[in-house]
């Protein structure tokens, strides 16, 4: 120990800095051990010594007494062990016997100065040397030459080192090819004759000496044949000391001669390294191991006809060793003081402390710190002595000691303060006391620092807190116990010391209101596969009796926590699912309530034999031969454990004999041939696990082929092809070839613009259709069909279309799925199967549908008595590109598991009989149920709101697995991260907001948001927990803020009546404008007309297939430049399913002239809504509005499909505002121009689908928009729907081609939930909208509607710095895009076109028509009038 350097530890302003002296302190005394004894083997009968000496300056020389295991040694009268002069312990000769062992085990010297203290030393092992035992002897053997062989002899593993071998009793020398193993055993390798003779083992110099039997070892010549090679050693795990060697066995035989080498991990281990060598021609020496050895060493032998290995894991063992040593201290009584001590080795070690010999006992005075730091509170002068620090571990133990001084306090060298005044305990709480006190009547000094001196009541241990700095009059004391008496008493300091102490003050700290700890060792243990017994004990904290224990448990593939209540401390749950993961904790209750809850248990009931059969067993006759079994495992529930395999049992006929068949693993197929030909079987599986073997399938019969299938030559033609060209793709579909004799591995088709030969696609023999994509339009195209086995391609067949040209689009009622999925022209087989009719899909749960079906072609019964299956298809089209998904079953059912929640699938089914197939059936639906989102909302942001730094918003985006319509969320606050969640505040939100504003928090404090979602099923997991600190002071600018009036809770402004006299001008100025256009308009278009009867009849006969056509056609009238077809932009949902039943609904939205809200007006002036919009930027579904309705006032109608989630892309344009609107001032950044760039229109939480752009002319936007009024009244049901066909206005340019912003299969955009207008004529023309509407009453609410959870388009995360171009399609010539003008054109289509809508509506204006509109816009003019002249 570093004894000459002391720390000094002092109280402030107590004692002086430098070292004290005089009669006020002593200095350290040198006192250590120069010898520590080590571990020693000793033999029965002979002496030993155990060393141990003790070095000091005092002037008696240390006292060494001896520890035997702990206890001291009483040698008094002790004839055969005696302490010698320098303190080693002999033992003048070792007794040990089976039954009597008085000498071995572990000591420890003891060495004790009086009146100073005592040291220990590390512990020493004694062994004795046991009696010999041969546990293997050598046996009689035989060796080749050249190979190797090993002679066992196994002894008591302390006695190897006193073994050798003698050969022809004669002692043998150990070589590099004779090798002692550690063992005992001996190996010969590279065998010689003169190897060949007589060997035995002895034990030596141990009290007595005992030989093994003698063995004969006899020498073969080499034959040359061929050995397999053999382990005869191989190496085993072993731990080792740091600086030993080692020794790893390998001793191989065989012919050839095998080459050995040793492997360390992955790296190949070479002699030249110098601490590596090759003994005994294969095991492995290592000199000098240090840390980095241990690893895995795999011994590899090889020759040329194999080879062969074996590895073992070495670990090395560092002994302790001192980091940083324990330091002399000097201190005062009740002082606190640390002493230091950190230790290495591996494995880690243990560290005790000890006290002059005597192990220090943790308490609430003695505490180990900072793993193994000793820390001693409230000194007192028995504290005083020799601490020891002893580290130990598997490699050994070492120890280090220091010595603790007690100073006493000097006289002091003037007038030291009287005592303190008035002492009290101003603040009186369960863990800490706060005590005040006045200034001493003789302070004698002016800096007067002060020590409080307190105990517990019954404990003499004092201990001393200071003020932190001179003339401070209190102080709070920490971690005392709760409901406990304490003594405080003060004393003050002055420049010549310590003064008089206060009177003892007495306080109780108060009790603590406790509920109880966790229960400690719950404990959980399946009996049986359904029951759970579970134990735990008794709290160890807690204010009074345990009144009843509650069981929480989980079943964790369910996730729902369920619990029970319980008097005791055991309990065995029954009724639980079996093989099935559980987890459970348990909370103790008292009379203050439920306590803390133990950590989770996680235990998996015991498994059992299935109890259900596998499912959807197929049989598929491959020929006449054999037969493909295919199935499906159990279901979850009926698995009750991991399958292991699956037993097939199968007969012939109706014979009873069977036979079985088993394989192992998760293998969901078999082939079984060497089957009789045309002959019946029956089959039936039944799954495993290791309980055994569950309940079987019914027996399914199916018949070999009488002949198999000729693949030596290559098929017949097909023997149909038809195709339907559209304008990029051809539909083409056919039938096999007649002679089904053939083998047929697949189709080729071919294809090309004048030549079949340009492009070549193969399918499966399945496939009866196929769709070209990618084609150009108004192409013709040659098209070639072969059927093709492994011989090669059979005749072509042909066939020529004409792509439909691009100014004809596809209708869209034509029957996507019907178009994708079926062909179009079916010719019967030659012996066709009729598809199941019938299908339908009963929804049973959130991933569970039941699709069944009927078969046409079986009797009335629909009893299945032959080999025919039936294969189910299903897909959903969200997303877009789902694969589609199969399974067989020979049954009219099936079970469609694992589906996603609330999500619409088609399911079709098909019959195959042998070698025939039917066509897909009709398709069924079905939308799974909702359940509880499975994922949080994600992106959780919390900001300061500007200039109200006790307010915040929170953020976030609905959850990714919403299962359902997001109901609402709940966010969950607290300054405590790890508080219960009980005791966070909650703030519910409803279910279409994505942001919340919190009020009045704490300044300069650290709050944490978690945020849950819920559906109509219940709560989804809570978000990781979000930190936020608020601002540290209230803003100047609190005041500005303020005078700008209130925000309501959804942030709706009002306009002060300067705006909306400004509005006013601006309305008027922007109509008169806009009515000037369209009258020139209107004038342009009735000098360009034809009669509108012929273009009725031209497009009539257009219609075909039982579709109808678009009202009018591109090809009728060259349109001019400014002339829209609304008809053509059908805002129908671009995906593959179609749309049977339509919902309309209808509502009308308020349009008053004094709802005028612009969103945006006082932007920059109010920091507030600056900071709304931000957080909400791209969130279109909160806050856009569809400009279009809620600025023309106009009601077209809405399809609204009950199966509305998840949102379907629909194409729409995006509004694109004026930017000389002085009432939008938009937080876009840089806009290079109006026409390109998009805007969000803010401050109107609605879902925004389909919008305008309007001209620079249009201002009339700002009178008509629709005040957001917070509503009460819900949607009603059938307007949550997210396939909206929305008004639409089309940008045109001078060429005629049409633009659209279109996001078919690009990415999902919002569909408009806005309850729109309707105009005054249903059917009015598309150019009659001008008619002026209704106003109704302005406290007539609007529906507000929830959002649907999905990526808005074009979301934004902050401000862009480059203006966004427009995506635009053009329908007329598709492929072009281009930059937009921007032409206002003021109503989509008001009758969304359906099948069940087929009538034309004219596309020209008559004289009269053109004399209602004139009379329309004049009615607009005193509409306007009547606005601006209202007082």
């Amino acid at each position: 120990s570093s004894w000459g350097l002391a720390a000094l530890v002092y109280p402030a302003n107590v004692l002086p800095s430098r070292c004290p002296s005089g009669s006020a302190a002593h200095p350290f005394s040198p006192f250590w051990l120069t010898v520590e004894p080590q571990d020693t083997l000793a033999i029965r009968g002979n002496s030993a010594l155990l060393n141990c000496s003790a070095h000091s300056d005092a002037a008696t020389p240390a006292r060494i007494e001896w520890k035997k295991d702990g206890t001291f040694m009483s040698l008094v009268s002790d004839e055969r062990r005696n302490i010698l002069p320098d303190g080693s312990l002999l033992f003048t000769h070792v007794v040990h016997s089976k039954h009597n062992k008085p000498d071995e085990g572990t000591y420890q010297c003891v060495a004790t100065i009086d009146n100073l203290g005592s040291i220990s030393s590390r512990t020493a092992r004694l062994s004795v040397a046991g009696m010999p035992r041969f546990v293997s002897q050598p046996s009689a053997a035989s060796v080749r030459l050249g190979d190797s062989q090993v002679m066992a002899c196994e002894v008591n593993s302390d006695l190897v080192p006193f073994t050798r071998w003698e050969k022809d009793r004669q002692p043998l020398e150990l070589s590099s090819r004779l090798v002692q193993l550690p063992s005992g055993a001996l190996v010969i390798s590279n065998a010689s004759e003169a190897d060949a003779g007589s060997y035995r083992c002895l034990v030596e110099n141990v009290g007595s000496s005992k030989s093994s039997d003698e063995a004969q070892l006899q020498t073969l010549p080499e034959t040359g044949e061929d050995r397999k090679l053999e382990l005869l050693v191989q190496p085993s795990p072993v731990a080792k000391v740091t600086g030993s060697s080692v020794l790893l066995p390998c001793v191989v035989a065989g012919f050839p001669a095998p080459h050995i080498h040793w492997m360390f991990g992955d790296k190949l281990l070479d002699e030249s390294e110098g601490r590596v060598e090759m003994l005994g021609g294969g095991s492995l020496q290592i000199y000098n191991l240090t840390e980095e050895d241990t690893g895995i060493y795999t011994c590899v032998a090889e020759n040329s006809n194999s080879s062969i290995e074996a590895q073992a894991q070495l670990t090395i063992q560092v002994p302790p060793q001192f980091v940083k040593r324990p330091a002399n201290i000097y201190a005062h009584e009740s002082m606190d003081i640390v002493f230091e001590c950190e230790v290495s080795g591996s494995p880690a070690p243990t560290v005790k402390w000890v006290k002059n010999g005597d192990a220090v006992i943790p308490s609430d005075y003695f505490k180990i710190i900072k793993e193994h730091n000793l820390q001693v509170l409230g000194l007192v002068k028995s504290d005083e002595g020799f601490y020891q620090c002893l580290a130990e571990n598997d490699a050994g133990n070492i120890q280090s000691s220091a010595q603790l001084i007690i100073l006493d306090h000097a006289g002091p060298a003037g007038p030291t303060p009287s005592a303190p005044r008035d002492v009290v305990a101003s603040l009186v709480s369960t863990r800490f006391i706060k005590l005040t006190w006045r200034q001493p009547a003789e302070p004698h000094g002016d800096e007067l620092t002060y020590s409080v001196f307190y105990s517990q009541e019954g404990n003499s241990r004092e201990r001393v807190v200071n003020t932190s700095r001179p003339g401070e009059m209190q102080v709070t004391i920490q971690n005392l116990m709760p409901d406990s008496k304490y003594r405080f008493r003060v004393v003050a300091h002055n420049s010549n010391g310590p003064g008089e102490s206060s009177a003892a003050l007495r306080v109780a700290t108060q009790a603590e209101v406790q509920v109880p700890g966790p229960a400690p060792n719950l404990q959980a243990v399946s009996n049986t596969p359904t029951s759970m017994s579970l134990s735990w004990d008794k709290p160890l904290t807690g204010n009074g009796e345990i009144l009843t224990y509650k069981l929480y448990y989980t079943d964790k593939s369910v996730g729902t926590e369920q619990d029970v209540d319980i008097d005791g401390q055991s309990y065995t749950l029954t009724g639980l699912k079996k093989n099935t993961e559980y987890s459970f904790r348990v909370v103790a209750n008292n009379k203050h309530g439920p306590g803390v809850s133990t950590e989770d248990v996680t235990v998996r009931t015991l498994s059992d034999v299935p109890s259900a059969p596998p499912q959807n067993l197929t049989l598929e006759v491959q020929n006449s031969r054999s037969i493909m079994l295919r199935w499906q495992p159990p279901p979850l529930s009926g698995q009750n454990g991991e399958i292991t395999g699956y037993k097939i049992r199968y007969r012939k006929g109706s014979r009873r004999s069977e036979t079985a068949d088993t394989i192992g693993g998760t293998q969901l197929y078999k082939l079984i041939d060497g089957l009789e030909r045309g002959t019946e079987y029956s089959f039936r599986v039944s799954a495993m696990t290791v309980n055994g073997t569950g309940p079987a399938t019914e027996w399914i019969t199916v018949e070999t082929f009488e002949s198999d299938l000729d693949e030596s030559r290559v098929p017949d033609q097909p023997s149909s092809l038809h195709v339907r060209p559209l304008v990029n793709s051809i539909v083409v579909s056919w039938t096999p070839p007649e002679n089904q004799d053939i083998v047929v591995r697949g189709y080729s088709i071919g294809y090309g613009i004048g030549s079949p030969h340009a492009q070549t696609i193969k399918v499966d023999y399945k496939q009866r259709y196929y769709t070209i994509e990618n084609l150009d339009p108004s192409s013709h195209y040659v098209i070639t069909l072969k059927a093709f086995n492994n011989v090669g391609e059979g005749i072509p067949v042909y066939e020529s279309a004409i792509t439909r040209p691009q100014s004809d689009p596809m209708d869209p009622d034509v029957d996507l799925y019907e178009l994708f999925h079926a062909p179009y022209t079916p010719v019967p087989d030659p012996t066709p199967m009729m598809p199941p009719v019938g299908v339908q899909a009963s929804v049973l749960s959130h991933d569970t549908i039941k699709v069944t079906w009927a078969d046409s072609s079986l009797p009335k019964s629909q009893k299945i008595t032959d080999n025919r299956y039936y294969t189910v298809r299903w897909k959903t089209n969200i997303p877009a590109n789902t694969k589609v998904k199969m399974a067989n079953t020979t049954s009219l059912n099936h079970m469609v598991t694992a589906l996603k929640p609330n999500t619409l699938y088609e399911f079709s089914v098909m019959v195959t009989k042998g070698r025939r197939t039917s066509t897909w059936s009709m398709t069924a639906q079905g939308t799974t149920f909702e359940t509880i989102p499975s994922s949080s909302p994600k992106d959780v942001t919390v900001v300061s709101k500007e200039n109200k730094p006790r307010t915040i918003i929170v953020n976030w985006q609905p959850p990714s697995e919403a299962n359902g319509k997001i109901t609402g969320y709940i966010i969950y606050y607290s300054t405590d991260v790890n508080a219960e969640v009980h005791d966070w505040v909650i703030e519910p939100v409803v279910g279409n907001r994505l942001t919340h504003q919190i009020q009045e928090l704490t300044l300069d404090t650290t709050y944490y948001f978690k945020i849950q979602a819920r559906n109509s099923k219940g709560m989804g997991p809570m978000s990781e927990a979000v930190h936020f600190r608020t601002p540290k002071s209230k803003c100047s600018s609190d005041k500005m803020a303020n005078d700008q009036g209130k925000p309501s809770p959804h942030s709706t402004t009002t306009v002060s009546p300067l705006e909306s006299h400004i509005l006013v001008i601006v309305i008027i100025i922007s109509v008169g404008a806009f009515t000037i256009i369209v009258v020139v308009v209107g004038a342009f278009l009735c000098t360009r007309r034809t009669t509108s009867h012929q273009k009725k009849k031209r497009a009539a006969s257009k219609s075909s297939n039982g579709s109808h056509k678009y009202k009018g056609n591109s090809k009728d009238l060259k349109p001019p430049d400014l002339w829209i077809h609304h008809e053509r932009l059908e805002l129908k949902p671009m995906d593959k399913s179609p749309e049977p039943n339509p919902v309309m609904t209808e509502t009308p939205i308020p349009r008053t002239s004094q709802d005028i809200t612009p969103a945006d007006s006082g932007l920059e002036s109010n920091p507030h809504l600056q900071q709304r919009r931000n957080s909400y930027r791209g969130h279109e579904s909160e806050d856009s509005m569809s400009t279009l309705a809620g600025r023309r006032g106009m009601r077209p109608k809405m399809m609204m499909p009950f199966d509305a989630q998840p949102p379907q892309p629909v194409i729409s344009a995006h509004p694109i505002h004026s930017l000389d609107n002085h009432h939008h001032h938009y937080h876009m950044g840089s806009l290079a121009s109006p026409t390109r760039s998009y805007l969000y229109h803010q401050g109107h939480p609605r879902p925004h689908a389909c919008a305008s752009p309007i001209s620079h002319l249009d201002r009339v936007d700002s009178s008509e928009s629709v005040r957001n009024t917070p509503s009460s009244e819900p949607l009603p049901p059938a307007t949550a729907s997210s396939q909206a066909s929305c008004p639409s206005e089309i940008l045109a340019d001078p060429e005629g081609s049409y633009h659209g912003s279109t996001t078919a299969e690009e990415e999902p955009s919002y569909s408009s939930n806005l309850p729109p207008h309707r105009s005054a004529h249903p059917h009015a023309h598309p150019l009659k909208s001008f008619a002026v509407p209704v106003i109704p009453a302005s406290s007539h609410p609007s529906y507000e509607s929830p959002a649907l959870p999905s990526t808005p388009l074009l979301a934004q995360t902050g401000p862009p710095t480059h203006p966004h171009v427009v995506k635009t399609a053009s329908i007329g010539t598709l492929g072009r895009t281009r930059t937009p003008m921007a032409v206002t054109v003021p109503n989509a289509p008001d009758v969304p076109e359906t099948s069940k809508m087929l009538e034309d509506v004219d596309n020209s204006y008559e004289p009269d028509e053109l004399t209602e509109e004139m009379a329309h816009l004049e009615g607009l003019m005193k509409d306007l009038n009547a606005i601006t002249t209202a007082p």
